[in-house]
């Protein structure tokens, strides 16, 4: 996702108490975790007692509104939202040195060290997907799953793809787009407005778009993603502009699930190229949907990563009564467990 909110209940730095947080019997639970450069907000929503899924949205400087409907996930597991640092309800510090992914990637470990999550699920969408990315190449421990929704793992692949996707809108529109980029003029109201029709093809599809996308819009931190991305969605001229980890996916070993829509600006074929560089992984494709399929199509994305998460917490509970490494036989009176093939699509490798 490109460049595209409830009173607070509580103010709680919740760095030596994350476990009692997430063990709280109340509603949805919400304060605020001190990381690198300030303070995150945090929700937690749903007290079921499956192993918590954290939540990266995307941007960079895009708060987490929009991903709203993954609350759904609740009735089984924690689902855990927060606001990266400089968007949403977070503090929004002035310091541009702040937005570097080594900052966001130990903010991450931050919240989640303070939250207790031992064992986590992690699902990011769009920029999510190259945090999520970045924190699991650390090989922390703990982590059960990762769900890489729309992602963006490289840079120069994603410019490529929007620009062919710019290409096919009308000649007029493009020819204002590429004179306000030449102009240094991202900003001006007639490139933005040139814009709408891009979004409403690539982006999201429904019309209106849903609250929580104005949502995430209000709460937009225009600085974070300029510094990070750059003025234009097409062109990559910040931080992140030689962004690549193709090369580094065989490094994750935790069961990983793509997801994209068929127009997504995350195009299926470069999903699908991601898919086949890390060893046990899936991929689903949502045919109605573009950069947004848990907005498009909410239960059918839902369903999936319901299913996705379930068979992860089944591995990771049949491993945990697996004989150890070199026992040939099972201990007497034990039954020797059995490794049952995963439901859905085949891992690429």
């Amino acid at each position: 996702m490109r460049r595209i909110g409830t009173v607070l209940l509580g103010m709680l730095c919740v760095a030596a108490c994350g476990a009692t947080v997430l063990a709280a019997d109340a509603g949805p639970r919400e304060g605020f975790v001190s990381v690198p450069g300030g303070r995150v907000w945090y929700r937690i929503v749903g007290k079921g007692e499956g192993i918590p899924l954290l939540v990266l949205h995307g941007g960079p400087g895009f708060p987490h509104d929009y991903l709203e409907p993954l609350a759904k996930l609740a009735d089984e597991r924690p689902v855990v939202f927060y606001d990266q640092l400089g968007c949403g309800k977070s503090d929004r510090p002035a310091d541009h040195t702040l937005w570097r992914t080594e900052r966001f990637v130990e903010e991450l470990a931050a919240v989640r060290k303070a939250l207790g999550l031992e064992r986590v699920h992690i699902l990011g969408h769009d920029w999510g997907t190259q945090l999520a990315t970045d924190y699991a190449l650390t090989q922390p421990p703990g982590i059960v799953s990762l769900t890489l929704a729309d992602p963006v793992l490289n840079v120069k692949q994603w410019e490529k793809d929007t620009t062919a996707m710019r290409a096919k809108l009308p000649k007029e529109l493009v020819a204002v787009l590429e004179r306000h980029e030449k102009l240094g003029a991202t900003d001006c109201p007639e490139y933005q407005g040139a814009m709408v029709p891009y979004y409403r093809r690539n982006v999201c599809r429904m019309d209106p778009w849903p609250d929580a996308l104005e949502h995430t819009f209000a709460g937009f931190n225009t600085d974070v993603f300029q510094t990070m991305w750059g003025p234009s969605v097409f062109a990559a001229t910040g931080t992140l502009k030689d962004y690549d980890r193709t090369g580094r996916l065989k490094e994750i070993h935790v069961p990983a699930l793509f997801l994209c829509g068929r127009f997504d600006e995350a195009t299926p074929e470069t999903t699908e190229s991601y898919h086949k560089l890390l060893p046990n992984s899936e991929m689903t494709i949502f045919d109605h949907s573009t950069h947004m399929p848990h907005l498009e199509e909410t239960d059918r994305f839902i369903q999936v990563v319901r299913d996705f998460l379930q068979k992860a917490d089944k591995k990771l509970k049949e491993a945990s009564v697996a004989p150890p490494a070199g026992e040939s036989t099972p201990k007497a009176g034990a039954a020797a467990p059995q490794q049952k093939p995963a439901a859905g699509k085949t891992p690429a490798h």
